[in-house]
């Protein structure tokens, strides 16, 4: 089955029944995200082609003009800040109370799927016209978000908008160059003011709670037929610089018991991340994704590999604990191989937990509305995980179709995606009347 085929069978408007509490427009949040899906389509294509909506283009640029005109027509002001994020703010009745903030962004990798943030920012603004239509009237201000940049394919540095927000930009980012253009004028070009970027940190306590709604981007909600996900948290990441060094010598006249193989020294340790990650029960995963062989020609005896070893789990402490497992498994591997492997903490990144009152409000907001929940991690980072830094965090998951994301054939099915974005309003909800 061809992608187009796959979606177009999926597309049909699914029947809703009549709400007894106020509820989403589920047809109106779908056309929407059809409609943002026009920039950055493939020429000629449809909205099963996907699409590359990547941070600082054209194409993004446009579509955050259309999510800005969508706020202008919920009667609120959108406001830039000086990072180049979204914002607008639905006040409260109490205008001392630190608002509820929620939101997603609508950048996309190249040759992307249409709901990867997409939906967890027309749902916010859904959630907030929906509100509007009930005459609704919150007790502390509600505040969505739109992040700009949370994929990083822009500058090989993701989440930059909520990194701003978190204050944690990092030293000469914003001088860093991509495709000829540099960070500072890529802000510029969205709106942002790079000279007075600091002032788009936000402090803690400057918002009650942050929520974000997004597709799961796996497979684990779909197979087990549950329509909502309650994020545990966003996992921590080690990540590996390995250099594997053998020795390059001519692949004819090197007898194969006097050869330091530096890829068959590779293709043991690639083995053994995958044994010793799953050697113990748990949701911790281990990607070896970059090998770069060194001189890399048909007739030569590869003397040098370079690879990065990725180990990701809600639980530091065990992949940390695995990748000890791993220095020793490589030092064994080059006594075996004749082979040198020096193998090099590259980065950390701190699991993200999700606040237990926030979780549990989600729940409660499930059992609302009738519909069954689940607890999992969030094996993929998003800029919640920034905001966890600055006050209590939750994130609400829908299922995604085959567990396909990153891809033009991603697809949340039109019900999930109206579903998901009740659990939000509900959320939002709750926490806006305290």
């Amino acid at each position: 089955m061809n992608r187009r085929t796959f979606l177009g069978s999926m597309l049909a408007v699914p029947a809703f029944a009549q709400p007894s509490a106020p509820r989403v427009n589920g047809a109106r949040l779908r056309e929407r995200i059809e409609a943002l899906s026009i920039f950055g389509r493939p020429d000629g294509g449809t909205f099963a082609d996907g699409v590359s909506r990547v941070a600082y283009s054209d194409a993004d640029v446009a579509g955050r003009a259309y999510v800005m005109k969508l706020i202008e027509g919920l009667g609120l002001k959108p406001r830039v800040d000086a990072a180049g994020n979204i914002f607008a703010l639905r006040p409260g009745t109490n205008g001392t109370l630190p608002p509820v903030l929620f939101g997603s962004h609508i950048d996309s990798v190249p040759n992307g799927g249409n709901f990867d943030g997409d939906l967890g920012s027309l749902g916010a603004i859904e959630v907030l016209q929906t509100m509007n239509e009930a005459h609704i009237a919150t007790r502390r201000g509600v505040e969505l978000v739109v992040w700009q940049n949370e994929e990083g394919y822009a500058f090989n540095n993701g989440l930059a908008g909520s990194r701003a927000a978190a204050g944690h930009l990092e030293a000469g980012e914003l001088d860093a160059v991509w495709n000829g253009m540099k960070k500072s004028d890529a802000i510029r070009k969205i709106g942002g003011n790079p000279e007075r970027i600091a002032e788009a940190k936000r402090g803690p306590g400057t918002f009650a709670c942050y929520l974000e709604l997004h597709i799961e981007q796996g497979g684990t909600l779909e197979r087990a037929g549950i329509p909502i996900g309650v994020v545990e948290g966003i996992v921590a990441i080690d990540r590996y610089d390995v250099e594997v060094r053998g020795f390059a010598n001519h692949a004819g006249t090197t007898p194969m018991a006097e050869r330091r193989d530096a890829l068959v020294a590779a293709s043991m340790l690639t083995i053994a991340v995958n044994d010793t990650v799953r050697a113990e029960p748990g949701k911790q995963v281990g990607t070896v994704g970059q090998l770069n062989v060194i001189p890399n020609v048909p007739n030569i005896v590869p003397g040098t590999v370079r690879m990065v070893v990725e180990l990701r789990d809600l639980d530091a402490k065990k992949i940390a604990a695995i990748g000890e497992r791993l220095q020793a498994r490589a030092r064994e591997i080059a006594a075996k191989t004749g082979t040198e492997i020096v193998m090099r903490p590259a980065a950390h990144h701190d699991a993200a937990l999700a606040n237990p009152q926030v979780q549990s409000s989600i729940e409660a907001a499930c059992a609302g509305l009738g519909l069954k929940s689940q607890r999992l991690p969030s094996g993929a980072g998003h800029d919640a995980q920034m905001m966890a830094l600055l006050g209590p965090m939750g994130m609400i998951f829908v299922p995604s179709v085959r567990g396909i994301s990153h891809s033009p054939l991603e697809f949340t099915r039109w019900e999930d995606c109206a579903r998901g974005a009740d659990v939000l309003m509900a959320t939002v909800l709750d926490w806006a009347m305290r």
